[in-house]
């Protein structure tokens, strides 16, 4: 495909100041149809984004390990409706907070016990700190560290914020099952997702301990401030008490496309299986039985994440993925999977289509509205192109 619109638009979105440096990047089955970079790794640096530049892929995480759990289903030593208490007592243990009595937290047992199938789909009730205010208060109050510092206190202690089941919560559920994984697999989750995942995938920059050389190719974290500007920023975990299946994953461009073409091909590439097609059928099926999804995603941290408001057509949560069920004109077709990271990283899987695409960065707060105008143009453009008649 001819790709120069796309180059344009990345080069005027960084000359613009909308993102420091970006990486796209768009497949279909049989190989890569769009790679493009440019910037650089810091703002006001000369260094180039390149094809190989490392990213924190943060919520991004979410698709690998859910993937893995799949594989563990597949091979019954785990179930969809088993209870994660079966594998992991310590969730079992987890109350619901249900408001506050002035500075006191009020606590009650769940309803019911949340399932894997739960987990998978953000309906077990557990939640984010950034994006429930209830939460936030409760870690404020009590001082239980936030998840951001890597602290397995704040997994294991953080109360739960609904009954599972009853409502599509974003929040800890992935990180939950990363301990499910290493529980049934009996391996820590870098090791499981290597051994399993990113090895067979041809995957070789994706990991959840860069190495130096790694390290070295990794774009800056930027901040957005209030003028509109970027600034370098800061947001590191020294030495985590565990894996975040959530947000632990680094990775590159390339590396994620080999992850997306997997499941457009429906689990399997260049003769690789990660998962069974009736697998990948199942991810990419709508599981929320009702659960309602928000209408906006609220912020408490601002810093972080600005509010998210809900895509304007129908949708609905499968193992892993977000669905979208409607076609959106010009852009994504119905059934396809997507979600995206923290730091303005997105993705999506149009299996209609056959076509997978991503686009990378690296600035807080989330939804960043530059940074989603430059996706939604790459997206836009990328489906204007593969559908224009050829010519000559």
């Amino acid at each position: 495909m001819d790709g120069r619109a796309i180059d344009g638009l990345l080069e005027q979105a960084v000359r613009a100041g909308a993102l420091p440096g970006v990486v796209a990047i768009a497949g279909d089955r049989d190989g890569v149809l769009y790679e493009g970079a440019a910037g650089a790794l810091s703002i006001g640096g000369d260094t180039p984004v390149q094809r190989d530049t490392m990213f924190w892929l943060a919520s991004m995480t979410k698709a690998f390990v859910s993937v893995g759990a799949l594989r563990l289903i597949e091979q019954d030593r785990l179930a969809l409706e088993q209870p994660v208490a079966d594998v992991l007592p310590a969730f079992g243990a987890l109350p619901v907070l249900d408001g506050f009595d002035g500075d006191t937290p009020r606590l009650r047992p769940p309803a019911s016990q949340a399932t894997i199938r739960q987990l998978l789909t953000h309906t077990s009730g557990a939640g984010y700190w950034f994006a429930n205010p209830d939460l936030l208060r409760y870690h404020l109050i009590t001082g239980l560290p936030d998840p951001s510092t890597g602290k397995l206190a704040s997994l294991l202690e953080a109360p739960l914020v609904a009954d599972p089941g009853t409502r599509w919560e974003y929040g800890l559920s992935t990180d939950w099952l990363g301990l499910v994984v290493e529980a049934v697999s009996g391996q820590d989750l870098a090791a499981y997702c290597a051994e399993h995942i990113f090895e067979p995938l041809g995957m070789r920059d994706t990991t959840f301990i860069p190495t130096e050389a790694q390290a070295s190719r990794a774009m800056r974290l930027h901040a957005r401030t209030a003028d509109g500007a970027l600034v370098p920023a800061s947001l590191e975990v020294s030495n985590p008490e565990y894996f975040s299946a959530g947000s632990g994953a680094w990775g590159t461009a390339p590396d994620y496309l080999r992850f997306m073409r997997a499941l457009l091909r429906r689990g399997e590439l260049d003769g690789k299986r990660v998962l069974r097609p009736e697998t990948v059928e199942l991810m990419f099926t709508d599981h929320l039985n009702g659960a309602p999804l928000p209408a906006v995603v609220r912020s408490t941290i601002p810093e972080l994440t600005n509010d998210i408001p809900s895509w304007p057509v129908a949708q609905g949560w499968g193992l892993g993925l977000h669905l979208l069920l409607e076609e959106m004109p010009g852009m994504r077709r119905a059934g396809t999977g997507d979600w995206a990271g923290l730091t303005n990283c997105y993705f999506w899987i149009d299996r209609t289509t056959g076509r997978a695409a991503a686009l990378f960065t690296q600035i807080l707060p989330f939804f960043d509205a530059g940074v989603v105008e430059t996706v939604f143009g790459f997206e836009r453009s990328l489906y204007a192109t593969l559908s224009a008649p050829a010519v000559g």
